[in-house]
C-alpha cells in the first residue's frame, strides 16, 4: 500500500481505510463536526485561491419503491422523494439530501433470460455531485448511507490548484434465485472508489 505509484504522488495519492456496516452510533458521531472551515461548497466555476484545492465528490444509489417491502419502517427513506448521503471531511460534517428520479430499466433481456444488469427493475435513483474546495494537504473522508448502515472511508493528499474527482460506484447484493445475479433490490453490498477514473479498492 505504500509502493504509490509516482505519477500519482505527483498528482492525488489516496488510500480506502475500510468499508463496512456502521452502527446508528457511530453514523451518528460522524453527522456531526468536530470542527469548520475544512471546506466549502463550490457553487460557480473561478480561480482557485492560493494554498486550495477543488474536488468533486460523485456518487449514487438506486433503491426499491416506497412500501415495497411491507415490514420496512414508514421512516425509510428509500424509495422516496429525499435520500441522504452523510461526508464527513477531516472532521467537518456534511448531509447531503438528493432528489429521487424514478428508474425503470428491463427486467429481462432480448433473449427472455433475467437481466444481469444490477439496477434491472421498477426503483428510485439518487445521484450525488458536489464539488468543494478545501486546503491542500492530507485528508479523510467518510462517505457513509445513513440509511443503508454502511460507510466507508478514505485518506488522500491534494496538492495546491489541483482539480479532483473522488467517486463512490454502488455494488449491490446479489440474489441467489434464478441465478447469482447483483440487484439494487437487495440493498447495498460495498462501493468500489475512485480518484480521477483509477480504480484504488
Amino acid at each position: 500500500m505504500n509502493q504509490r505509484p509516482m505519477f500519482l504522488v505527483a498528482l492525488l495519492t489516496g488510500f480506502l481505510l475500510f468499508g463496512c456496516r456502521t452502527t446508528a452510533k457511530e453514523m451518528k458521531t460522524r453527522a456531526h463536526s468536530s470542527t469548520k472551515a475544512i471546506f466549502t461548497e463550490v457553487k460557480e466555476a473561478g480561480t482557485i485561491p492560493k494554498g486550495f484545492a477543488e474536488l468533486t465528490i460523485k456518487t449514487n444509489v438506486k433503491t426499491h419503491t416506497e412500501g415495497y417491502y411491507i415490514l420496512e419502517s414508514k421512516e425509510s427513506q428509500h424509495g422516496k422523494q429525499k435520500y441522504p448521503f452523510l461526508v464527513n471531511i477531516s472532521g467537518e460534517a456534511a448531509r447531503w439530501e438528493v432528489d429521487g428520479i424514478k428508474d425503470s430499466k428491463p427486467a429481462y433481456d432480448a433473449d427472455g433470460k433475467t437481466s444481469r444488469d444490477p439496477e434491472a427493475g421498477e426503483g428510485c435513483k439518487y445521484v450525488l455531485e458536489k464539488k468543494i474546495r478545501l486546503k491542500e494537504g492530507s485528508h479523510r473522508v467518510f462517505f457513509g448511507l445513513p440509511e443503508d448502515a454502511y460507510s466507508t472511508e478514505v485518506e488522500m493528499s491534494l496538492k495546491e490548484g489541483e482539480m479532483s474527482t473522488l467517486e463512490f460506484r454502488p455494488i449491490y447484493r446479489t440474489k441467489n434465485i434464478p441465478a447469482r445475479i447483483p440487484t439494487f433490490m437487495n440493498g447495498i453490498d460495498t462501493y468500489e472508489v475512485f480518484l480521477n477514473e483509477k480504480q484504488i479498492l
